[in-house]
């Protein structure tokens, strides 16, 4: 301490805000830790041009708790450091009653939870940097991020948005992307491939997490799993840092930084949304049997944690635990992640991993008007947002429809992708729930002011099958996740159409092609807010694993020279299908479907062996209807089509039963009869002009 206050002088700091700061004395650090007896923040300075990352080379400073001690939060203002290249963490100590909830461990240096920059491994993946400490760090001295004078936000309205769910790694890593090895996989390499997502047509990006996370996680024992990096993210080490290792070339916070503001500063550019997947649920630091302790456990394990009535680790995420996320410090710092998040790097909005932990109390039951969920949805700088529920966790708290929601919150529609998966594929007694889907799901979202969007369609996402595999397997095979097959989802409602996996049959490959646009027209057509994932454009396989998270390789990777293989079949329908609902207002209302809005070709709904649906969406103004029709019986079936409106003809536009290009026609085909012969699993789409 002597030769310290020869370096620095040091004076008592500010209480707020909290993290790292400048202020005219010189930086201050503020730290909240309730239970800590004792502070030390610990800092390491550049030395010859290099970040000297040895624990025995910090500079420790012992804070006092009667001069740097205000309620429950630590602080110092160091005078005369650095304003930039300065590493810093902290020690902290407390009581060690283990029994009491306290995890308290002075000998490691702790990241704080503040920090908006961490410096962590310098490569992605590197297993030879599987322990690597975690540091803050700070930039005072970079000018401000030059958004530029014509920059302007999407503004989306949420009725018109196409989600596109991708891995912002994933995207480009792949050689196949054509890609200098220094910016595959980065948030520049998103950048170069804009303009695929504009030729897709989708107007929103959904990127799995981006914020600074542990993909080693699973390598720091032995273990049947220690042969995977978690790739897509669901790690979070600290909820205000940007994924260093997202930057191009070798990983570094500043660079990191920027480079992810240029990504959407680009994105916004194309008139793409940036929609974040958020986890706020747990953290990197594991349970009690294998800890992990890097921040929150260490810093204050009873405030930011649930715990039991034992004072053990509470687990609602399926991770070991979970976040105290309606405890008042810990709402409030979740709500400062995601002001930050909207103000320094102007994203849209956020889609919250296993939101339902967010609706339970600080002992872990549910709670009807969590004041998490309410403060989101009233923050005034959070008001811009799109703001998403994954309205389910893994302690069984299904809210699907049930959402608390102030008119604000959408939500993952998991029924949605339930029901249209078992009518595509020919379930029995589906017909019902289809229509109800298709329709808006006025059954979960009809309550108060909520709206049709506040539903978000989805047929697939990051996790379970692929659209290729929902058409290529009956069962998961997750031999290569090292679990014995046991990890997973066993309830994937998929068929395999003759054959469980790759195959040369014709007539079963030209079936699974039918089936995935099938599910397209349907994710397209219908009232709500659509999502598809990455890759579904041209047909990724994962080859039957519906858990891959932990595949840093071709598995999850974008497939570009498949893309270029299928740009003139699937891709291109799937591209013009999505356009199709761009310019149809019909396939979008801000309301809920009235009775002469739409007419239900149908007198089976009782018949539970029926499953065929038509149907017509009225445009009322223009007299552009859209009639539409599936057919998921194994047979041909005559439809009887409905006289369009006055003056106008019918014109085809999709036929799944046809080839590239009969398929999907934009401008339609005329000569529709009064009968149509719609295929076995197939779907038409008729427009009257």
């Amino acid at each position: 301490m002597t030769e310290t206050k020869q370096l620095f002088k040091v004076s008592s700091g500010e209480v707020s805000p909290l993290g790292v700061s400048q202020v005219d004395e010189g930086i201050n650090f503020a730290l909240f830790s309730q239970n800590a007896t004792s502070v030390t923040l610990c800092l390491s300075l550049p030395q010859s041009g290099k970040d000297d990352l040895n624990d025995d080379g910090m500079i420790e400073l012992v804070l006092d708790p009667s001069v740097n001690k205000t309620g429950d939060t630590w602080h110092i203002c160091v005078e005369e450091l650095p304003l930039n290249n300065v590493l810093y963490g902290y020690r902290v100590d407390g009581p060690g009653e283990w029994q009491q909830g306290h995890r308290f461990d002075s000998s490691i240096v702790l990241l704080d939870p503040y920090a908006k920059l961490v410096k962590g491994r310098s490569s992605f993946g590197d297993s030879s940097q599987k322990f690597a400490q975690f540091y803050g760090t700070y930039d005072f001295e970079s000018s401000p991020f030059n958004w530029g004078d014509d920059y302007k936000f999407p503004n989306i309205p949420e009725k018109d948005l196409v989600i596109y769910e991708m891995n912002v790694r994933a995207f480009t890593a792949d050689e196949s992307s054509g890609m200098d090895p220094a910016i595959g996989g980065s948030y520049l390499g998103l950048i170069e491939k804009i303009p695929h997502l504009q030729d897709l047509g989708i107007n929103a990006v959904e990127l799995l997490p981006v914020f600074e996370f542990d993909e080693l996680e699973l390598q720091r024992r032995p273990n049947p799993r220690d042969h995977m990096v978690n790739t897509w993210g669901y790690s979070t080490i600290n909820f205000f840092a940007p994924m260093s290792r997202y930057a191009s070339g070798e990983a570094d916070p500043v660079k990191a930084s920027k480079e992810l503001k240029e990504m959407v500063k680009a994105l916004h550019s194309a008139g793409i949304e940036v929609i974040l997947d958020v986890v706020y649920n747990h953290t990197n630091e594991a349970d009690d049997k294998y800890p992990y302790t890097t921040s929150f456990r260490g810093i204050d394990n009873k405030v930011y944690y649930m715990l039991d009535p034992n004072n053990q680790l509470l687990n609602f995420s399926g991770c070991g635990n979970t976040l105290n996320c309606n405890n008042p410090v810990v709402m409030e710092l979740i709500l400062d992640s995601l002001r930050h998040w909207v103000t320094e790097y102007h994203v849209d909005g956020f889609r919250f991993d296993l939101a339902s932990v967010l609706c339970r109390a600080t002992d872990g039951s549910p709670l009807s008007a969590p004041p998490l969920i309410r403060a989101i949805a009233k923050d005034s700088v959070l008001s811009r947002c799109k703001i998403i529920a994954e309205p389910w966790d893994c302690g069984g708290l299904y809210l699907v429809g049930k959402f608390p929601n102030w008119d604000r919150w959408a939500e993952w529609n998991g029924m949605y992708r339930d029901d249209v998966r078992r009518f595509i594929k020919g379930d029995i007694g589906m017909k019902g729930s289809f229509a109800t889907r298709v329709s808006g799901s006025s059954d979960l979202y009809q309550v108060n002011q909520r709206k049709p969007y506040h539903g978000v369609n989805f047929v697939i996402a990051h996790d379970g099958f692929t659209l290729r595999d929902l058409v290529s397997y009956n069962f998961k095979h997750n031999e290569a996740n090292g679990e014995g097959g046991n990890d997973g989802c066993n309830d994937n409602h998929s068929w395999n159409c003759g054959f469980e996996g790759e195959t040369d049959d014709a007539h079963i490959k030209s079936l699974r092609t039918r089936q995935m646009k099938n599910f397209h027209v349907a994710l397209m057509i219908s009232q709500g807010t659509p999502m598809m994932l990455m890759g579904d454009e041209y047909g990724h396989t994962r080859y039957g694993n519906n858990n891959s998270y932990g595949h840093d390789t071709a598995l999850n990777n974008f497939q570009w020279k498949e893309l270029d293989a299928k740009k003139q079949n699937n891709f291109r329908f799937f591209s013009e299908m999505i356009k199709f609902r761009h310019s149809h207002h019909v396939l979008k209302h801000e309301n809920f479907l009235t009775q002469g809005e739409i007419t239900w070709h149908e007198d089976n709904w009782g018949n539970p062996e029926s499953k065929f649906l038509a149907f017509t969406l009225h445009d009322g103004v223009g007299g552009r209807d859209i009639y539409v029709a599936f057919n998921a019986h194994d047979y041909f079936v005559k439809a009887l089509i409905p006289q369009p409106p006055p003056e106008k003809q019918w014109f085809r536009v999709a036929d799944t039963n046809l080839e590239s290009p009969d398929d999907f026609v934009s401008e339609g085909v005329a000569g529709v009869a009064d009968t149509y012969n719609v295929a076995p699993f197939s779907s038409i789409l008729l427009q009257s002009k």
